[in-house]
């Protein structure tokens, strides 16, 4: 099929983890399963203009400019998909990429990058075979992603999202991710306030602290706890039990770094400042009774979620309390949101 020169644009929204991806086997499948909110405004829009060529090839830019230091990891990650998407074999490729945060914010860029890249292949393929169409693109847009960033995965879907297999959800897969549909009408919407602590690059990349579990002394004591704590968030969410909901994902957060400082070599993503932001988050919700609750990616930056219902008051503590730990008083405010845009 000669389409000459044409073109595809995606947006796809980073994600945060509720219940945390950490460790994986072979082929990107994760030691446990994972939950996360889908973000809103925190996005990566990525173009791809597609021409017929005798081979594969492409060219990146981010932000309209060549990143040599990216092409290691999209070679990996063309390499894992190329045999799932062959309309490639014979495609020369200028992929546009651009976020609408700061990279290395303590947003999950990896997440919405490798999600709009995956979009856009995706649909691409779907002009090319017929094995595509409305009802399985979003699922083969998540394994694709998946093969990439295991957290994009759960970037397709929208608003919450689980990756790994679980006897609590039916469909669930190590493969891609899922939506989970909540009936429970009166669980509130969420905001997430990313609290800029570090603007610099993490001194271990995820990659190599995933592998790190491999051999991690409470390797096994993590998938059991992770486990439990899966059961319980959903539970949370369905019976709109808030204080559970926050000791689940307060836990998640602390166990996540305490894994890190327990692997073999060791290390540290926390900061001094991730310290007094969480000290005051915490010393904040027993004051006033708002449920206010901390989580954290790898890394120093805190995200803070609260019910959009008390957004104002939330804005005043942040201002009052927090603002003098961030950097330069950096901070992004965000919101759960419905997933992916087809920007075409």
């Amino acid at each position: 099929m000669n389409l000459e020169k044409s073109q595809v644009t995606w947006q796809s929204p980073s994600n945060i983890a509720l219940i945390k991806y950490w460790g994986k086997k072979e082929n990107q499948i994760p030691l446990n399963p994972s939950i996360s909110f889908t973000l809103n405004k925190c996005n990566t829009v990525t173009t791809i203009e597609f021409e017929d060529s005798v081979k594969f090839d492409y060219d990146f830019y981010f932000h309209n400019k060549k990143k040599p230091e990216f092409i290691p990891k999209l070679d990996t990650f063309f390499s894992r998909i190329i045999e799932f998407l062959p309309s490639l074999n014979k495609l020369s490729l200028k992929i546009k990429s651009k976020n609408s945060f700061p990279h290395s914010s303590g947003i999950a860029s990896s997440a919405s990058a490798f999600s709009s890249l995956a979009l856009c292949l995706t649909e691409i393929e779907s002009f090319y075979s017929n094995l595509i169409n409305d009802e399985n693109f979003s699922k083969k847009a998540s394994f694709i992603s998946r093969l990439g960033s295991g957290s994009a995965s759960r970037s397709i879907f929208g608003e919450l999202s689980c990756w790994g297999k679980t006897k609590l959800y039916e469909k669930s897969s190590d493969f891609h991710a899922m939506a989970i549909q909540n009936s429970n009408s009166s669980f509130p919407k969420f905001c997430d306030t990313v609290l800029i602590v570090d603007s610099g690059t993490k001194k271990i990349s995820s990659s190599l602290g995933h592998k790190l579990m491999d051999n991690h002394i409470f390797k096994n004591e993590r998938i059991v706890q992770s486990n439990l704590n899966f059961s319980k968030l959903k539970e949370s969410i369905e019976t709109n039990n808030l204080d559970l909901f926050i000791d689940v994902v307060e836990n998640e957060a602390m166990t996540l770094h305490a894994l890190m400082m327990t692997s073999n070599p060791r290390f540290i993503l926390f900061k001094p400042n991730t310290i007094r932001i969480i000290e005051c988050i915490v010393d904040y919700r027993k004051k006033t009774g708002n449920k206010v609750c901390f989580t954290l990616d790898a890394g120093a930056n805190v995200h803070l979620l609260y019910p959009k219902n008390s957004f104002t008051e939330v804005q005043t503590f942040i201002k009052k309390s927090l603002v003098n730990y961030c950097h330069n008083g950096m901070y992004i405010n965000d919101e759960v949101g419905l997933g992916p845009q087809n920007l075409n």
